[in-house]
């Protein structure tokens, strides 16, 4: 296809409740939605950037530039453009992984409607339905931790992961054994608030059982993963440090994982995050698919992902309602702890235009 323009449009939700991590406090989340037409069709993606530069580099506002200024024009010169041309039109421009994700979404969004493929079928999913794990952040107490985990619970979350960070680590995962029980799938997230100088600190989460810890150390650091890994019983997962498949083979060879964390938006599209999951499958590596807060549009293609056969993990796909009162799709309802896939063209469902709209801060449309 023929691109004609693409739309981007910045939208900001306010949270049900503030959300806490390591890297700072959330109380509404901005997001950048790329929307790519052609003359008949047009498609949807997100980019998962926060608004500051503290989960990674990248921020809306960078990922809006690149893509005005360089990324847009690059694949307004592709005269025969499908999704799989997107990552080589754009391989000039270093980085930009988030903005490059979005943009490849929704080409390949577009492409799929086109064709009448649902994205599921097309990453060679087969499940219909997820399994659903749940993110609780940093709380102000255990008590209050506690009651955030039972109300998850008692919505049939399958995984709960805990937020941690130096001084919010072992007490906490202590609290919701003792509460919950050794059967309760539970893991941790450092999202690289810890140093290697803490592996004896970090090793007095071994006798709880968890699941994994994810990203203890900082992203480029896989030598101090692969040696914590080898002082920890519990199994580490890389997050940040999985950037391509290129690195997560690395990783894996280093023996600084045992499980990975695959998020599309970080490395750089849903077809990267495919090549990523057959790595790991043909190293017998689990993988799971993280979250970052996505509204239905990214939601959506993050349960497609999830449906393939390496996921064997809950993943962070939560329903609609753990982050936002009202989407901008038709929300995802969790239904026995799981999400169902979409079934329809594409992503399988489009943004709601009164609900996109009063959620919208800015639009920008770049002819092409």
């Amino acid at each position: 296809m023929k691109l004609t323009g693409v739309e981007l449009r910045e939208i900001r939700l306010p949270l049900v409740a503030p959300f806490r991590t390591s890297f700072g406090t959330m109380t509404d989340r901005t997001v950048l939605l790329v929307r790519a037409e052609s003359t008949d069709v047009e498609g949807w993606g997100e980019c998962v950037a926060m608004a500051d530069p503290l989960y990674s580099s990248e921020y809306t506002a960078t990922c809006a530039d690149v893509l005005r200024r360089f990324l847009i024009p690059a694949l307004g010169r592709v005269r025969d453009l499908d999704a799989v041309g997107v990552a080589p039109a754009l391989a000039p421009f270093r980085g930009h992984r988030m903005a490059k994700a979005a943009l490849e979404a929704a080409v390949l969004d577009a492409e799929l409607r086109t064709r009448g493929v649902p994205l599921a079928r097309e990453l060679g999913a087969v499940h219909d339905r997820v399994p659903c794990g749940v993110s609780v952040g940093i709380m102000d107490s255990v008590p209050r931790l506690l009651d955030a985990v039972a109300l998850y619970l008692d919505q049939g979350y399958r995984r709960i992961k805990l937020k941690i960070e130096p001084g919010w680590d072992v007490e906490p995962v202590r609290a919701v054994r003792e509460r919950f029980g050794d059967e309760l799938p539970l893991q941790v997230d450092a999202n690289t608030a810890y140093t290697l100088a803490d592996a004896r600190h970090l090793a007095r989460l071994d006798p709880f059982d968890l699941l994994l810890i994810e990203q203890p150390l900082e992203e480029e650091d896989l030598l101090g993963h692969a040696q914590l890994a080898r002082t920890l019983a519990t199994p580490v997962c890389l997050d940040e440090s999985i950037t391509s498949a290129r690195s997560a083979a690395a990783a894996i060879t280093l023996g600084a994982c045992t499980v990975v964390n695959i998020k599309p938006g970080r490395v750089g599209g849903y077809l990267e995050a495919r090549r990523i999951h057959d790595v790991c499958a043909a190293h017998d590596i689990p993988v799971w698919c993280g979250g970052m807060l996505e509204t239905g549009i990214g939601r959506a293609a993050n349960v497609a992902l999830a449906a393939l056969p390496g996921f064997t993990l809950p993943g962070d796909t939560s329903a609609s309602n753990r982050y936002y009162r009202t989407d901008i799709t038709e929300p995802f309802v969790l239904a026995d702890g799981h999400l169902p896939v979409p079934e329809g063209p594409g992503l399988g469902l489009a943004p709601l235009p009164d609900a996109l709209e009063e959620v919208t801060v800015g639009t920008e449309w770049i002819a092409l």
